[in-house]
């Protein structure tokens, strides 16, 4: 949709988007003295991380935004509260329910955290089991979404129009899906394609959309899902999984016993083996949860020199090159996706020699 925008509206956007910085740039340092000093890492580690609620943007002092359902599980005596983050006022209230009472603690590397609280009113060393709705999840829900309307119109599409030309959206997600079959799946899986190309295909497009969700509301708000790194290691403990279980005895014969090799060094193959099944899938999870915090950190640390600086002068240059980050980021989001899927594809066929062999 943003390539068919026209030089005009594309224009319109980047000009709204530098007054907008402009007014926040003039507002900041107008206030300077009843403020407090801006706060750089605050702001983008508060960005980048997991929260309650969902921040869009401060006006007059005061936070706008939505809040999300807290989901609390406590274990002695066994409860379930459930009620929305709107009711701690971002952390500057404690929250009772029946017999507990919960305090929701800002960390210092971005999120929230809810405790116990003591007789005193101060927060404990522990709390109760988090199962909320975090800005994360909803976003996860959202892409979740995203994708089965995707995916159930363009089948529905196919069955409405057999053996007809796609059209509409249609058009635009088949040449995706015949990309990553053809020159990503296939060269890797060879025969036993078909099996597994519905979750090679799912990661893609959850990746993807994901890494746009963090890009097309990012300022302000956004959520940074796949720089979440406990999203990023499902993914990646995913793919070990479905490799190994899905080695045949070759694949493990070359791990415990590689032939050929002189006997004394099989014990200290097999442990160099044994620690690459677990390093390959580990260095899937660091290399995208690395790659989208790193574009967010940088957007967001361009986007803060206008308020560090305090003057108006600093603004075009600033939005000049948050655009560019940003075009540059729709191309990463896609990249990160492709590389992702690439490896899980190459790691599950090297566990199956033989599907390297032509249909």
């Amino acid at each position: 949709m943003f390539f068919k925008m026209s030089k005009r509206k594309i224009l319109t956007v980047c000009f709204a988007f530098l007054f907008s910085c402009i007014s926040f740039a003039n507002e900041e340092s107008s206030s300077s003295a009843e403020k407090p000093e801006f706060n750089i890492n605050e702001t983008i580690f508060g960005h980048i991380g997991d929260n309650h609620d969902w921040h869009m943007w401060d006006w007059n002092g005061h936070p706008v935004g939505f809040s999300l359902p807290v989901i609390l599980v406590n274990t002695n005596p066994f409860s379930i509260d459930v009620f929305m983050s709107s009711e701690f006022e971002h952390g500057h209230k404690t929250v009772t329910k029946g017999d507990h009472t919960y305090k929701m603690v800002p960390q210092e590397m971005g999120g929230q955290k809810i405790f116990y609280v003591d007789g005193s009113g101060q927060a404990t060393e522990n709390g109760p089991l988090d199962f909320s709705i975090t800005k994360n999840v909803f976003t996860l829900f959202l892409v979740a979404i995203i994708m089965l309307i995707m995916f159930i119109g363009c089948a529905r599409a196919y069955k409405r129009r057999p053996g007809q030309a796609p059209k509409g959206f249609q058009a635009w997600l088949e040449p995706v899906i015949l990309f990553i079959k053809d020159d990503v799946v296939e060269p890797n899986l060879g025969k036993h394609t078909e099996k597994y190309l519905p979750y090679l295909l799912t990661v893609f497009f959850f990746i993807w959309i994901s890494n746009m969700m963090g890009l097309i509301p990012f300022f302000p708000g956004g959520a940074n899902l796949t720089g979440n790194i406990a999203v990023t290691c499902v993914l990646a403990v995913l793919t070990l999984l479905i490799t190994n279980f899905s080695g045949n005895k070759e694949y493990w014969k070359d791990i415990f016993a590689m032939p050929g090799l002189p006997w004394p060094l099989l014990p200290i193959m097999a442990i160099v083996e044994v620690i690459g099944i677990f390093t390959k899938p580990f260095a899937l999870m660091i290399r995208l949860f690395a790659n989208i915090t790193a574009g967010h950190i940088i957007v967001l640390s361009l986007t803060s020199l206008i308020f560090i600086f305090g003057t108006l002068a600093i603004a075009p240059v600033s939005v000049f090159f948050v655009m560019f980050m940003d075009v540059l980021e729709l191309f990463v989001a896609a990249l990160q996706a492709y590389i992702f899927t690439m490896l899980s594809a190459l790691f599950i066929g090297l566990a199956m020699p033989e599907g390297h062999e032509a249909k």
